[in-house]
């Protein structure tokens, strides 16, 4: 048996040690193959996998992993399943939970993202408990992900969901694919919007647009 299989069994090994539970529950990840896969990369940029401080970290990886793609074949829309109704001749105006914080893996480097979530929408019959918002940005950020996409499925599965008359999905996020590599801008940031029903029109949105930008003033 080589060296690099010997450890290969020992990080394996490491990787079916009983897994934080919360991340157990939420993934079906497959952690041996990442510990293994994890073990290979250490050998092939030259490092000793056995050495101090090395010898976990196939399994932490796994461990990681299993959290940040936790939602990779995921219905992000159960966590909008259980509506309520708006009472009969009721109305109600636009839902506006801002300030959600959320982090991705760009699926082009694997290199982390992370931002905040805005999100708006006008209620027409159902509206959702605001807990949910937040668990809906988490699963369908919890995969590979690229920001323009992940903007566009919340808005979506909003829709599906809740019919609402209008949706407003505000993103804002710092890439590690831009701060860490390339051309490493440590300051640069990227917006993305998506819009559906009534707040696709500019003037509809103009008003939330001003929210948005306030919570944003504040935090600086």
């Amino acid at each position: 048996m080589t060296h690099g299989e010997h450890t290969a069994d020992d990080a394996v090994a490491a990787a079916q040690a009983e897994p934080d539970q919360a991340s157990a529950s939420r993934s079906s990840v497959d952690r041996e193959r990442i510990a293994a896969a994890v073990l290979e990369i250490l050998e092939a940029i030259g490092e000793d996998p056995s050495r101090d401080g090395l010898s976990d970290t196939p399994s932490r990886v796994a461990d990681a992993y299993a959290e940040f793609f936790g939602g990779v074949g995921q219905d992000a829309g159960v966590h909008l399943a259980r509506p309520i109704p708006i009472e009969e001749g009721a109305t109600s105006d636009v839902v506006l939970v801002r300030d959600i914080a959320f982090r991705s893996v760009c699926e082009h480097h694997l290199l982390p993202f992370l931002g905040t979530a805005h999100i708006a929408y006008l209620p027409d019959e159902l509206v959702i408990g605001l807990g949910a918002l937040p668990k809906l940005v988490d699963t369908l950020a919890s995969r590979p992900q690229v920001q323009e996409r992940l903007s566009e499925q919340i808005a979506d599965t909003l829709v599906e969901r809740l019919a609402p008359r209008g949706v407003l999905v505000v993103l804002q996020a710092a890439h590690g694919c831009v701060s860490m590599r390339g051309s490493r801008q440590l300051t640069s940031t990227t917006v993305t919007i998506a819009s559906r029903g009534a707040l696709a029109d500019p003037a509809a949105r103009a008003e939330l647009m001003v929210l948005i930008g306030a919570s944003a003033d504040q935090a600086g």
